[in-house]
Parts: C-alpha cells; sequence; structure tokens
C-alpha cells in the first residue's frame, strides 16, 4: 500500500467516524471508520519504515582492476602457474 492509499483510507475512515450519523442496524459506521483510520496508518508507517530502509547509505564499493593478464602455462593436465591479480583501492586522499 502506498501513502495515497493510506491518507486516502485514513480520510474516509474518518468521514465515516465523524462526519456519518446514520442507523444501520448491522453495521456500525462508528467502528468502520475507526477500523479503516488504523489500517491507514498501518499502511502508512510500514511504507514509510520500507522507504527509509531502501535509502540507507553504503560504503563505496572496492573496483577490481586486473592490471596484467599473464599467461598461464599449462604442462599436461595441471597448470604450472595460478593468475596474478593486482587489486587497487580507490585513492582515499590520505598518504599510505
Amino acid at each position: 500500500m502506498g501513502i495515497g492509499a493510506s491518507i486516502f483510507l485514513i480520510a474516509v475512515g474518518a468521514i465515516f467516524a465523524f462526519a456519518v450519523d446514520a442507523n444501520l442496524g448491522w453495521l456500525n459506521l462508528n467502528v468502520v471508520g475507526w477500523v479503516l483510520m488504523l489500517a491507514g496508518l498501518a499502511g502508512l508507517l510500514t511504507t514509510l519504515y520500507f522507504w527509509n530502509s531502501r535509502r540507507r547509505v553504503v560504503a563505496a564499493p572496492v573496483r577490481e582492476q586486473v592490471v596484467a593478464e599473464p599467461v598461464v602455462p599449462v604442462r599436461g593436465d595441471r597448470v604450472v602457474r595460478e593468475e596474478y591479480r593486482e587489486v587497487r583501492r580507490p585513492d582515499s586522499g590520505y598518504p599510505a
């Protein structure tokens, strides 16, 4: 449920709870209004919680760059030397 639907439920519930004075006998519109307002409030809080959890700041990822791609010699069916990779971190502005 989005923010718009939650506010709509709260508004309709408030109208039923406070503005409508009808007697249907088997249905109490005041209770229906309060239930709609609580459902709208729960939907609004849930939506805001999930929106806040998506906006967390994550540390910058480390970029892996292959500096040299050496040839890996194979003798028979076994590798003689493993692949060499050099990983450089982005400059942080501080001397090493």
